[in-house]
């Protein structure tokens, strides 16, 4: 071999060693720019994922304040009704408290009334001796019906009249007025227990109202939230 082959022989491998450095060099720069673009890529995705925890933050809140404002405006709605079951009941009440003082005021009315009372206790207690409380100002009144409240009840059980002890150290309550407008009151009626005391039996004015406006109350509360339903 001349020496002119030995030069372009090594001209050939000059050659293929640049090009093989070349490639190498642009293998290089490409791996180096698909790590840019994966780095890049993991940016992207890191900031939406923090866009779609946000977004999703956000919506909780709304539903959250959907939730408060629903159940707020459902509890204003149940006080509106609560008071307007009240504002019934209370006006009721008071008319039907007027009604009572003018049955109390009437003497012959009341008389009546009281001895009915009495003789409606002595049947519930079905006891053979009883404590009686009354007003200290239908004390007279209760005196003079007591023989007759007494008769009343044996005929109608057919026992012995009973024995009634009518307490005159304790006392119910007065009537309502402006001067116990805050107090206990008692619109009238009686209170006669058995003689342990273990029997009671309430057959007051208020009482018998009270029991009334409890039986009355479901059919109240049915009525106000019938209106509020329509």
């Amino acid at each position: 071999m001349n020496d002119a082959d030995v030069s372009k022989q090594i001209q050939q491998m000059v050659r293929f060693i640049r090009q093989e450095a070349e490639e190498k060099a642009n293998e290089i720069s490409v791996s180096a720019e698909e790590e840019f673009n994966i780095e890049k890529l993991q940016l992207v995705e890191a900031e939406k994922k923090k866009i779609r925890q946000e977004y999703e933050r956000k919506e909780k809140q709304v539903e959250v304040r959907k939730k408060i404002e629903y159940s707020m405006q459902l509890n204003a709605s149940r006080i509106k009704v609560l008071q307007a079951q009240d504002d019934v009941v209370n006006a009721m009440k008071e008319a039907a408290g007027k009604d009572l003082l003018n049955v109390s005021g009437d003497h012959h009315v009341y008389k009546e009334l009281l001895k009915d009372l009495i003789v409606q206790s002595l049947l519930r207690l079905k006891e053979p001796s009883v404590l009686l409380r009354c007003r200290k100002d239908d004390l007279h009144l209760v005196e003079s019906i007591l023989d007759s409240a007494k008769q009343e009840y044996a005929e109608k059980v057919n026992v012995h009249a009973p024995e009634i002890i009518v307490d005159n150290r304790v006392y119910l309550p007065p009537a309502p007025s402006h001067h116990n407008a805050h107090g206990p009151y008692c619109s009238g009626g009686v209170v006669l227990a058995s003689r342990d005391g273990k029997i009671v039996c309430e057959n007051t004015l208020d009482a018998r109202l009270d029991v009334v406006f409890r039986k009355k109350l479901p059919e109240i509360r049915k009525r106000l939230f019938g209106q509020v339903a329509a």
